[in-house]
């Protein structure tokens, strides 16, 4: 099976059951709120968000392959374990580097929106939609 399909197969699933045997043992990963490297750590990313983080989907809406590195474009949410239960939403991309063996070696995720619209959204979306 080639990397992109197993890739749109794990964004399905998000983030129960992940291959994390097409990541490299030093993959870097980095977003707007992390930034480490190592399978372990990323493993542990994926965990925490798995065990805190309610009724996740990862919606892929493009992937392409362009030489040494793929591009995604997804919409992550989730809703929060708060009493209201917020359902958050984030938009972006990520841009995974390949080493020869073809293992991701960088795995970099940028959003369309700022951190602190992250932050609102816990706050202010449902009350938005109620006044209009």
């Amino acid at each position: 099976m080639d990397i992109i399909t197993i890739l749109k197969e794990d964004y399905q699933r998000f983030p129960v059951n992940q291959t994390y045997s097409i990541y490299a043992e030093d993959v870097y990963f980095q977003d707007p709120l992390n930034k480490f490297s190592g399978i372990e750590r990323y493993k542990q990313m994926i965990h925490f968000m798995q065990t805190w983080f309610l009724n996740i989907k990862m919606d892929l809406h493009d992937i392409q392959k362009i030489e040494e590195k793929i591009k995604t474009e997804w919409t992550l949410s989730w809703n929060t374990p708060v009493p209201w239960k917020p359902r958050i939403s984030i938009s972006g991309w990520s841009e995974l580097g390949l080493n020869a063996e073809g293992l991701i070696v960088s795995h970099i995720d940028y959003w369309h929106c700022s951190r602190l619209d992250v932050i609102k959204q816990h706050f202010f979306l449902a009350n938005s939609s109620r006044q209009q």
